[in-house]
């Protein structure tokens, strides 16, 4: 218990500080660990409601992707009765409510058979969930429910703190989507993804326009909505319009409306995207593709914040902030002569650059989890996982179509492995979909040279090999600890002694190679 209130002080103390909520991600573990590391769970998870879906920011024993997972209490009714309990909710080993983690759980692909949960509330509001699982049948049943019930609501005032303190963690909120396919703004891992968020928050609350640039496919308009959201004109309408999708005899029109009788067809009075956005934000994608004859009318809108619809004889006054998209290098347009200077450097007041997904394979983890979510519940499957190889052919693919070809790769990934398993509409709420790298289907990464996830190094020093006689001596589960034991060893041998780098090699989350590695024997 002192470990516990031990890194319990220490998140606290981070929370005052009121640093973004992706640098908490340690600390969170940290916690998670001290809570349940000497319990014989073999899979634990904390979580925080965040925009009515319940957010991991620690696990213990599953995949990382699993943290890029939104769980809604409706789709979970094992998550629903342990947010209901008032206590510690036992479920009995023959449940028959499907458990949100069965198939997913690092060290066993079967069913979970010892599950517990408590919720964390502050006084009648939930506030997030601890869930501890084990493979043993009343592997939990020696767990103290009272020091967990008290450590719980511990953990309630910790959120409700952190809540109070710091108010990044609303911002970050607001920033997520509000489609069912949003991605999580604030858990990117990769140092570019930080980098971008920070000069995010640092531009978003001025009234600077910025200039978003990068590849199709990286998620600029995420970023165009999480700055709109964090800005000081969140209250106000967000306008996206698309410049390349408008016919170039339209577009005056579109941006800047018009009287009836302007021009023929115009048998109505229109507002254009500039009246719309007023008191807001104006997001221009494909401003590149902008006809020169428009971007003078454009700028000086810009300087002069005011709009002439056509017909009208008097200008408008317009409130409105400009965020410009665009993936192509309007300084080579300049030089082209196909885009104004003057309004480039009026666009280009503070630029962002959104990384490509080959820059940041940290965050692809994340990324997976969140798509492979969205597909689950789509296929109306009991869960969808990655296996170790589909992981590493995903991290090593150079994702020339960046966070839509992810998107896409995985969808068609389940669909592929719903079909091998020929699951009818009934059987699918048991089934349990693991992807390997054919499923995939990965241009230029056949099965055959699809990197394997951390291969044991050949005949390192001190490492045993089981003969089969050794192998079929010993119960499944005393073998399979056998062979993770030896293979840790040598991965650690191999790594100088070097635990990172180890669960790098190994692809594992640090925090839980540590705690395997207690359990096995290899660390006090």
């Amino acid at each position: 218990m002192t470990d516990f209130l031990d890194a319990l002080r220490d998140l606290l103390a981070r929370l005052s500080t009121g640093d973004a909520e992706d640098t908490y991600h340690d600390d969170w573990t940290k916690l998670l660990h001290a809570l349940v590391g000497d319990t014989q769970a073999d899979a634990s998870t904390l979580m925080v409601m965040d925009r009515g879906s319940l957010r991991p920011v620690a696990v213990l024993g599953l995949p990382d992707d699993v943290r890029g997972r939104p769980f809604r209490l409706q789709e979970h009714p094992r998550l629903a009765a342990i947010a209901a309990h008032p206590g510690i909710c036992r479920f009995p080993p023959d449940s028959e409510l499907p458990d949100p983690f069965d198939g997913l759980i690092d060290e066993d692909m079967s069913q979970v058979h010892d599950c517990l949960g408590v919720a964390l509330r502050d006084g009648d509001r939930l506030i997030g969930l601890l869930t501890l699982d084990a493979l043993d049948v009343q592997g939990l049943a020696s767990l103290d429910d009272g020091e967990l019930l008290a450590a719980a609501r511990l953990l309630g005032t910790c959120l409700r703190v952190a809540e109070q303190l710091s108010t990044t963690r609303q911002q970050l909120s607001e920033a997520l989507e509000e489609e069912q396919r949003s991605v999580p703004l604030q858990q990117w891992h990769s140092p570019v993804m930080g980098r971008l968020m920070n000069a995010l928050s640092l531009v978003a609350p001025t009234d600077m326009s910025v200039l978003l640039h990068g590849e199709t496919g990286v998620g600029k308009e995420a970023v165009a909505r999480a700055l709109h959201a964090r800005s000081q004109r969140h209250r106000g309408p967000l306008v996206q319009v698309n410049c390349a999708a408008l016919p170039e005899h339209l577009i005056e029109s579109e941006l800047f409306g018009h009287r009836r009788g302007a021009f023929s067809g115009a048998h109505a009075e229109r507002r254009g995207h500039f009246a719309m956005a007023d008191g807001g934000t104006l997001m221009l994608d494909e401003v590149g593709e902008l006809p020169l004859a428009l971007q003078p009318k454009l700028l000086r809108v810009l300087q002069e914040g005011e709009i002439q619809p056509l017909g009208s004889e008097r200008a408008e006054r317009v409130d409105v902030r400009i965020i410009a998209v665009t993936n192509r290098d309007l300084s080579s347009e300049v030089e082209a002569g196909r885009f104004r200077e003057d309004l480039y450097h009026r666009l280009n007041a503070f630029p962002l650059a959104v990384p490509p997904l080959r820059e940041r394979s940290e965050d692809i983890s994340l990324l997976a989890g969140h798509f492979l979510e969205v597909n689950r519940i789509r296929l109306g499957v009991a869960n969808l996982r990655l296996d170790a190889d589909a992981m590493a052919a995903l991290t090593a693919w150079q994702w020339p179509g960046n966070i839509r070809e992810l998107e896409h790769t995985l969808g068609r990934a389940a669909l592929r492995a719903l079909g091998e398993q020929g699951a009818v509409s009934p059987q699918r709420r048991q089934t349990v979909l693991r992807l390997s790298p054919h499923h995939l289907a990965l241009p230029g990464l056949p099965p055959s040279e699809i990197p394997a996830c951390g291969e044991t190094p050949a005949n390192p020093t001190g490492a045993k090999r089981a003969t089969t006689s050794d192998a079929t001596a010993l119960p499944l589960r005393q073998a399979t600890d056998d062979f993770q034991r030896r293979h840790i060893q040598a991965h650690l041998e191999a790594k100088s002694g070097n635990w990172a780098a180890t669960a790098r090699g190994l692809c594992i989350d640090p925090g839980n190679l540590h705690r395997l590695a207690r359990r096995l024997g290899l660390k006090d």
